[in-house]
């Protein structure tokens, strides 16, 4: 009951942090393309990269505190359903290449990200 209650709560903090993030993006980058969903994914990957790699280091990490932080924040933070959405109205609105761009840039960039941060962990240890 523990875990359920700490992954709820880390999906609410995560779900926050992105319509957050998403929103504030938006209004300064306008809505011609994704910026905010691209963001929160590959900042979300990093900080996949990072926490996981981090908690895995520490053997003393709780189930708790890896569902609150992996499955609950960061998994609600990133969003592949948004990113999906988004690919859709680029191409509905006929732009082929900022689609292209869009799902190369996501995949791509989303999975450095995520390496990038394990990178980082085991650079300091």
């Amino acid at each position: 009951m523990k875990l359920l209650l700490a992954v709820a709560l880390g999906g609410a903090v995560g779900a926050v942090a992105r319509w957050s993030s998403v929103g504030l993006l938006t209004r300064w980058l306008g809505t011609g393309f994704p910026y905010g969903i691209l963001m929160v994914n590959v900042t979300g990957s990093f900080l996949m990269g990072v926490v996981v790699e981090y908690l895995s280091a520490r053997a003393g990490a709780s189930t708790e505190l890896r569902g609150f932080l992996v499955v609950g924040v960061l998994g609600a933070f990133t969003t592949f359903s948004s990113f999906a959405f988004d690919v859709r109205a680029l191409l509905e609105r006929d732009e082929i290449v900022l689609a292209m761009l869009y799902v190369t840039a996501s995949v791509v960039v989303s999975v450095l990200a995520l390496f990038a941060g394990i990178a980082v962990v085991r650079s300091l240890s």
